[in-house]
């Protein structure tokens, strides 16, 4: 596993997190790591939360917003732009409403990396599928395996959550915002 308590973003984290009084917002100390900047302006922005990773992505189509907020948890972890596109991937996601299809595809990519030591920065949804009873997907996803020389660490993901996910869809824009534990 690439992210360890070793690494210093890790180590600083954890420390503010276990030492700083309830009033100092942590916030203050992940923005300097994770500024989503004007690069991202118009795919997604982080929100200020006090423990957490708060983001909010952006789309034209739900498909575009999905693929904004999988951009974002990858730059939450490293620096997105240094990862290559030489691995492709295809994953299937389903579930029964569009929360919980949000919180597995991001979940998925999240075990893809634990598991498999591989990084993303490109993702494309296709064949999205929406019925009474179930949502789905396919998407590809494009990344290179992990190198501790190439990509910065930033913080680590440990889960994504469904506390405070939030998802708009009206009809030219869609906003998803979920906070990933760290």
């Amino acid at each position: 596993m690439p992210w360890n308590a070793s690494s210093l973003p890790y180590r600083l984290l954890y420390l503010a997190k276990a030492f700083l009084e309830d009033s100092t917002p942590l916030s203050l100390v992940l923005t300097m790591n994770t500024d989503s900047g004007p690069k991202f302006e118009g795919k997604f922005e982080f929100l200020e939360h006090t423990a957490d990773v708060f983001i909010r992505a952006h789309g034209k189509t739900m498909e575009e917003a999905y693929e904004n907020a999988a951009l974002a948890m990858f730059e939450t972890m490293t620096d997105s732009d240094k990862i290559a596109q030489t691995q492709e991937q295809t994953l299937e996601v389903e579930a029964e409403d569009q929360y919980a299809l949000l919180y597995n595809w991001l979940e998925a990519l999240l075990v893809k990396f634990e598991t498999e030591n591989v990084l993303y920065s490109k993702f494309q949804i296709i064949n999205w599928q929406e019925t009474a009873d179930i949502f789905k997907f396919k998407a590809k996803v494009w990344g290179e395996k992990f190198d501790p020389q190439k990509h910065p660490q930033k913080v680590a993901v440990k889960a994504v959550t469904y506390h405070r996910m939030v998802i708009i869809r009206e009809k030219d824009r869609v906003i998803l915002e979920f906070i990933l534990d760290i």
